[in-house]
């Protein structure tokens, strides 16, 4: 029988206990590791973060999600551990970019060459493993969007930049798969932010830290967090597909739920890809029903067949609060059964 599976994106609501989530809705975590942003002490954060991620471990397995994450509740911000984790970032000094919410942020200043030193999420990987019997997936961040989340003094071209990074990401992904994930999934949100640096070598960037890779790989690709982009009515949509089409990866997140998307021709874009289909709109924190769920899968259906479809959120569910993220996921999970009971 074809089965329609689910899947978390990444990120999920972090406990209350765990993070300032004040702090958190009224500016963006920054991308270096400030730390300013967890209610526990230093001496009892890995301990609090470790419950955390049993917590949402459960609330996915309660929900009957297929492929699990461990909701990135040990990071302030998706890409600061690894995009801050390589010799070369400058220890003392950062910088300030403008991201694409148009807020500026903190990121990390490249004084020298980036070179890995040690594995940054094999351990999250083993704890998952160690406590769910469910498919693993870990999330990190891309090349290329981590070149657009730095400054460098040593590289003199962001295009260096993202290539410098690939290598740093393609010995992570490798270990990864080594300590036991069953998916690894890039996030390229700049892939569809900054389309004509993405033609001309994020593409390539994000193929080179793909090279050698056994396993099974994802790239979400969205239109940012919909806490910082309220509207995406009015979005251009996704240009960049074509180019993620040609990245050997295996899955491809898109958001089709928030945004007013041509579903038939992001969905076409998209025809080499088992597509992780956004069904749950995250610019509202009221649930969806089962029933608006299914609809949203059966339209994807008119365009792919079920085998190449996962029902997830559009993007993240950080932002959410817990509630209704549980309630949100519980209704994907059902509205994913109503249509798959249709296939039979």
């Amino acid at each position: 029988m074809t089965k329609i599976r689910t899947a978390l994106v990444g990120s999920y609501a972090q406990p209350e206990w765990l993070i300032d989530r004040e702090a958190l809705r009224n500016r963006l975590p920054a991308r270096i590791l400030s730390g300013d942003m967890w209610r526990i002490a230093p001496e009892l954060l890995k301990e609090a973060m470790d419950d955390a991620v049993l917590s949402v471990l459960k609330d996915q397995e309660q929900a009957g999600v297929d492929i699990v994450t461990d909701g990135e509740v040990r990071r302030e911000s998706y890409s600061a551990p690894l995009a801050n984790a390589p010799e070369g970032i400058d220890r003392k000094r950062v910088e300030t970019l403008v991201g694409r919410a148009g807020k500026p942020n903190k990121v990390p200043l490249i004084s020298g060459p980036l070179k890995r030193v040690s594995p940054v999420h094999v351990d999250d990987v083993k704890f998952m493993k160690a406590h769910t019997n469910r498919t693993v997936k870990i999330t990190i961040p891309g090349p290329f969007t981590l070149s657009q989340l730095a400054v460098s003094e040593y590289y003199k071209s962001p295009e260096e930049i993202a290539m410098a990074y690939a290598e740093v990401v393609n010995e992570e992904i490798k270990d990864l798969f080594a300590a036991g994930a069953d998916i690894v999934q890039f996030d390229e949100p700049y892939l569809q932010a900054r389309y004509d640096d993405a033609k001309a070598y994020g593409q390539k960037a994000v193929n080179k830290a793909l090279e050698g890779v056994k396993g099974t790989t994802a790239l979400h690709v969205c239109f940012g967090y919909a806490a910082m982009v309220t509207d995406k009515s009015g979005l251009a949509g996704y240009s960049c597909l074509p180019l993620v089409n040609d990245i050997t990866v295996d899955q491809v997140s898109i958001e089709a739920a928030q945004p007013t998307l041509d579903l038939g021709a992001a969905l076409g874009a998209l025809s080499s890809k088992t597509i992780m289909v956004g069904v749950l709109n995250l610019g509202d924190e009221t649930p969806e029903t089962p029933e608006i769920v299914a609809d949203r899968l059966r339209a994807a259906l008119e365009f792919v067949p079920p085998e190449r479809i996962i029902a997830a959120p559009d993007c993240g569910l950080k932002y959410l609060p817990r509630a209704s993220a549980r309630a949100k996921l519980k209704a994907m999970v059902d509205g994913t059964a109503i249509v798959n009971a249709e296939l039979n």
